[in-house]
């Protein structure tokens, strides 16, 4: 019996509104897509993602041109060569590995090496915003271990501080998404050190970034626009020490495990983040997180309404999936 693919797109309100430096959204787009092999069916979800020129009609055309080989039984491996890195093979990809849990009675966690699992702490993602209202966010949640700062903009000196002052005892990672400049980057990252940050994630736009280089740094820099694949990685030696890996980027599971594993041997740390998705886009990458530096996986934090079933956050903890849900 031949496998048969489902797409829907859906949307998922935020509750209140997400910004960073390239602008706010008030609900989360998606693409689901289920896989059905006689009785058994897995699903993956991804987030069709603008910086990178995807449309949620652009991907779902992507997944509907690949109907054809699902029905042949496709592999993960050749649905690597079959299709491009990025959001549509990312809901596939996870998809057949939920599905090939389901078929074996193995689950994915033990199909990867990546038991016994652990909950993980992960980052509050805080939006980009004035100084003023910034600090409001933090203060808000000055009791979480781990904040992400959304910056990017030309006060944000200003608004580091602020959010320094209203969360004193959490870890701060800054996120610029590609917002600064080669006239500020100096200056911030000199303040954000001063102001002992963990991590500054992609501060200069992707192929802008050769100055880091040559630019002397106390904070880590993590790269996350610049990487999407492992043949990416060794252009960025010697101008990032961490990268961030996302499911949407790499391309699914498969992918990302590769890219995990090629970071760890070329010295770089790890972070495993997410767009702003549901559970069903948050379980495949709590198995990926197992053991990485830094995890941001706050999508479903931030949505007015999750999936149910979802994954199980109690404060900044999230627990590991259950296989109702995903793997």
């Amino acid at each position: 019996m031949a496998r048969v693919i489902s797409v829907e797109a859906e949307r998922f309100p935020i509750a209140g509104t997400f910004t960073i430096s390239r602008g706010s959204k008030t609900e989360a787009e998606v693409i689901s897509c289920t896989i059905s092999d006689g009785g058994h069916f897995g699903r993956g979800e991804c987030v069709p993602y603008k910086r990178y020129g995807e449309t949620i009609e652009g991907v779902r055309e992507a997944i509907d041109a690949m109907r054809g080989r699902i029905a042949d039984g496709i592999s993960r491996s050749a649905l690597l060569d079959a299709m491009p890195a990025g959001a549509a093979r990312n809901a596939i990809d996870c998809a057949l590995w939920d599905l090939e849990a389901k078929l074996s009675g193995t689950s994915v966690a033990v199909a990867i090496g990546a038991v016994p699992l652990q909950a993980l702490e992960t980052a509050y993602t805080l939006s980009l915003g004035e100084p003023e209202a910034m600090a409001a966010q933090a203060r808000a949640n000055a009791a979480r271990p781990l904040l992400k700062v959304k910056i990017g903009g030309d006060n944000d000196i200003a608004r580091i501080r602020a959010v320094r002052q209203a969360a004193p005892d959490s870890r701060i990672i800054l996120d610029a998404n590609e917002g600064w400049s080669d006239d500020n980057i100096v200056a911030n990252f000199a303040f954000a050190a001063e102001q002992s940050i963990a991590l500054i994630e992609q501060p200069l736009p992707a192929g802008h970034d050769e100055i880091l280089r040559h630019i002397a740094h106390a904070v880590p820099i993590c790269a996350d626009e610049s990487v999407h694949e492992a043949k990416n990685l060794e252009a960025l030696v010697g101008l990032y020490d961490a990268v961030n890996i996302k499911l949407d980027k790499s391309g699914g599971l498969t992918a990302a495990l590769v890219l995990r594993d090629r970071a760890r041997e070329l010295g770089f740390g790890v972070m495993v983040g997410c767009m702003v998705g549901t559970s069903l886009a948050m379980a495949p990458a709590v198995l990926l997180a197992q053991h990485a530096d830094f995890v941001d996986l706050d999508g479903p934090l931030l949505l007015a309404r999750d999936r149910v079933p979802g994954l199980v956050y109690q404060g900044s903890l999230v627990s590991p999936p259950d296989t109702a849900l995903w793997g």
